[in-house]
């Protein structure tokens, strides 16, 4: 189905494309604030905690190419209906769930929902909304979202674990979910479908080998690194992402066709994303620890206190178009990582006596403008030139570096928290000097994706006379709103 064919139900679409993409990402953080809630009530560990996020995304992660393929083999308004109908009946089974095992297996299931969804959301837009301005524009408004998503997640957590219970915000998808489905059969066409096979060894071994490989980071931050079920889950997934890539280097109809890496700006790109992830999921998990369990914020108060990275990064995100014709996305990327990077050293000075106002809201407002100038042009440059053909696996692989990035940046920070253990200190002290340590090794990890920016991205997008650049005048998506 052609952008032309479908120009009165183009906001429709759109809308409907931007409310599911939106139902992921606020479920993906109104988690965060009611994480303290869930592990009283259903008596988790400290470091086991981070599997309530883990579970999801490692499934969401893992599955995230074969939901994109099977986007393209059987149609991708068909996966974006079995995406929501999964996704809304885990949510229920969360809400339900009396016990650890429970709650995490409905998790995973949530994830594989996810996984289906998500690629089919970025997948239909990039075919309803053609490439140049249009699209361009399309996507600063989808990567906006997911910065407005995380802190509205946060805010909706905290509201719903303070006034009535942490479950509120899982069976909250019930009707959401069932209405998009309703939107979706009625203003969504298919899209033409192809013959092929999906590529379930692939998307077996990437799941399998990326699980092991956190369960081994978080083992390690319990039992340490020479327990013998840390070096077995590490050495396992190494194994398992090795046959993942060789399976897909054999493969007829690969979930993630290896060209996808031939050029070096997409590969700095997925890089970039996963290592930007990987740092910024410590400032959200960790951050609201901090506010609730040494500033001593209820969870409503925890998640309100995220507002000063909304604004910020909403307004920054609607900016990028405006500001790549004078700029360059390869130098705008650059100048946001570096905003967030900052942000995210001035939070390594936390301690437990540091003020909100000046120790947490103004770093916030620097990371919050930096996310909105960093995920558009990233996303631009990850599925900039791709094949028609490949449209669903390189969106597939956003999601992927998204995700992943997340899930392994959160399994090594958990390690950075277990392994900060200074004897002089013990209650609320350590556990602020914890969060301090996190945001150090997040800091880090956003040095290296700047690093991959500024020797992968911008030496390549200098010698392309600047395709994938916005041009001038192209700041608001008024059309498609």
């Amino acid at each position: 189905m052609t952008t032309q064919t479908l120009p009165a139900n183009r906001r429709a679409i759109m809308a409907i494309i931007m409310a599911s993409y939106l139902m992921i990402l606020i479920d993906v953080s109104i988690v965060i604030t009611g994480l303290p809630r869930i592990q009283a009530g259903l008596g988790f560990s400290p470091v086991g905690l981070s599997w309530v996020q883990n579970a999801y995304t490692l499934a969401l992660g893992g599955l995230l190419l074969l939901g994109a393929r099977a986007g393209d083999i059987l149609g991708r308004r068909r996966m974006l209906l079995l995406g929501l109908a999964i996704f809304t009946l885990a949510s229920l089974a969360i809400g339900l769930a009396q016990t650890p095992a429970w709650l995490l297996a409905a998790r995973a299931v949530q994830g594989a929902g996810s996984a289906i969804l998500a690629p089919a959301t970025l997948a239909l837009l990039s075919t309803h909304f053609a490439e140049g301005p249009e699209r361009t524009r399309a996507l600063s408004l989808y990567a906006a979202t997911a910065g407005i998503g995380a802190t509205l997640g946060l805010v909706l957590g905290g509201l719903f674990a303070e006034l009535l219970s942490w479950r509120a915000g899982f069976f909250i998808n019930l009707p959401i979910g069932a209405l998009l489905m309703l939107a979706a059969r009625r203003y969504i066409h298919e899209t033409p479908t192809h013959s092929g096979q999906l590529d379930i060894g692939g998307a077996a071994s990437s799941t399998l080998g990326m699980t092991a490989l956190v369960y081994g980071l978080v083992r390690a931050a319990e039992q340490g690194w020479g327990d013998w079920l840390t070096i077995t889950a590490l050495a396992g997934g190494l194994g398992l992402l090795g046959i993942f890539l060789l399976i897909q280097a054999r493969a007829r109809q690969p979930i993630l066709p290896l060209r996808l890496f031939a050029s070096r700006e997409r590969s700095g790109a997925y890089a970039a994303r996963m290592l930007f992830l990987g740092g910024m999921v410590g400032f959200w998990f960790f951050t609201t620890q901090f506010l609730q369990g040494v500033l001593g914020f209820s969870p409503l108060q925890a998640g309100l206190a995220f507002l000063p990275t909304t604004l910020p990064n909403f307004i920054s995100a609607m900016l990028v178009p405006r500001l790549t014709p004078r700029v360059g996305s390869a130098r705008l990327l650059a100048f946001g990582l570096l905003a967030c990077l900052s942000g995210l050293a001035w939070l390594g000075q936390v301690s437990a006596g540091t003020h909100y106002f000046s120790g947490i809201a103004l770093p916030m407002m620097l990371i919050g403008f930096g996310q909105g100038v960093v995920l558009p042009p990233l996303t631009v440059f990850a599925v900039a030139g791709v094949a028609r053909q490949d449209a669903g696996a390189a969106s597939g692989l956003v999601n992927v570096a998204h995700q992943l990035g997340g899930a392994i940046g959160l399994g090594v920070l958990v390690v950075v928290f277990a392994a900060a253990l200074p004897a002089q200190l013990a209650g609320v002290p350590l556990l602020a000097h914890r969060i301090a340590m996190v945001m150090d090794g997040s800091t880090v990890m956003l040095s290296l994706a700047l690093l991959a920016t500024l020797v992968l991205i911008l030496p390549a997008h200098a010698r392309k006379r600047v395709p994938t650049d916005m041009p001038a005048g192209s700041g608001q998506l008024a059309s498609n709103k």
